[in-house]
């Protein structure tokens, strides 16, 4: 029997009878649909979850309390279970349904694993199709710039809805005094404080970022405990932390730090200038990219090292990873 085999066997019944009560509704395969929770953990299998795993995959998902009841051993058993994460009211694509779970591609997370975009395994209850967010894809949008910010059911915050992390986008009803009235994909519309917010016509609108932009985005999280798949505000690994500060700024690049090393314009070690991403490889950086940071100047380094760490800065040639290094990639423009 796997490990979790019980724990998942439980969790299908209940999401099976939240879906036979017709109080959630999940997509047809080939379908498309949205991201229900803050933070939407996607798996390698559908049935591999262990006790502890629960608040990451329910639905309202409790990612704080996930992260903060395990030990260093509870989240080095997550490298090789888990994929990625999608961000509340983000679209996923429905490729294949299984006993209560459900694979999904996450809508703008480039990989060569699928066109679609990243895959992975979710429970059923923690997407919901939503024929009004469809409709709202194109109007303005509310793009969270704070590492989180609460979602709340009234103006002024006096009863939370959501705790939401950093580039979570959902679209906008409604400017008012401060608050802005925002749609969700199942609950209707919510408030959130405007200084947590930016908010775009379209993507496009979105200002070109300098270095210092960027840097200074990343520099929001030092102290976040690393997480394996992670894509928010509630914990990164290396690419996620990269993919998604670029990704906040207006620049799309792939999800994993492999295939962000093969785009982008290479730059010689020497010519290295803030923002730029260095990639570090396997066999003293021959072999396999494994890991990504982000250069802020003076030899010094920003990223979301392993699961024993935190976001930090150090400096490059101190850090560990100097014999490893294999290259570095601008995504930004000069």
């Amino acid at each position: 029997m796997k490990k979790g085999y019980w724990v998942s066997t439980v969790m299908i019944a209940v999401i099976g009878a939240v879906f036979t009560n017709g109080s959630a509704n999940a997509a047809e395969v080939n379908e498309t649909a949205y991201t229900d929770v803050s933070a939407m953990t996607m798996w390698t299998e559908p049935d591999i979850l262990r006790e502890i795993d629960l608040p990451s995959a329910s639905n309202p998902a409790s990612l704080n309390e996930w992260t903060a009841s395990m030990s260093v051993d509870d989240k080095l058993w997550l490298v090789g279970n888990l994929e990625s994460q999608t961000l509340f009211g983000s679209k996923v694509h429905v490729l294949e349904k299984k006993h209560g779970w459900i694979k999904v591609a996450a809508d703008g997370q480039e990989t060569p694993r699928n066109e679609l975009g990243y895959p992975g395994w979710v429970p059923e209850e923690q997407i919901v199709e939503s024929n009004r967010m469809e409709k709202l894809e194109d109007e303005p949008f509310a793009l969270i710039t704070s590492p989180t910010a609460e979602l709340t059911y009234d103006k002024k915050g006096r009863k939370d809805y959501k705790k939401l992390s950093y580039n979570t986008r959902l679209p906008v009803v409604k400017e008012q005094q401060g608050e802005v009235l925002v749609a969700t994909p199942s609950d209707g519309n919510k408030w959130i404080d405007a200084s947590d917010v930016e908010i775009y016509d379209s993507e496009d609108d979105i200002a070109v970022p300098d270095a210092e932009d960027i840097i200074a985005d990343g520099k929001q999280f030092l102290g976040l405990p690393y997480l394996w798949a992670g894509m928010s505000g509630f914990g990164f690994d290396c690419s996620g932390f990269t993919h998604t500060i670029f990704a906040a700024n207006g620049i799309e690049i792939p999800r994993d730090s492999s295939v962000q090393a093969e785009q982008g314009d290479p730059v010689a070690k020497e010519d290295l200038e803030p923002g730029d991403l260095l990639f570090f490889a396997y066999d003293n950086g021959k072999g396999r990219v494994h890991h990504v940071s982000m250069y802020i100047g003076g030899g010094d380094m920003i990223h979301s090292p392993n699961s024993r760490s935190t976001v930090e800065i150090v400096n490059l040639e101190d850090s560990g990873y100097a014999d490893e290094y294999a290259g570095a990639r601008r995504y930004l423009e000069e």
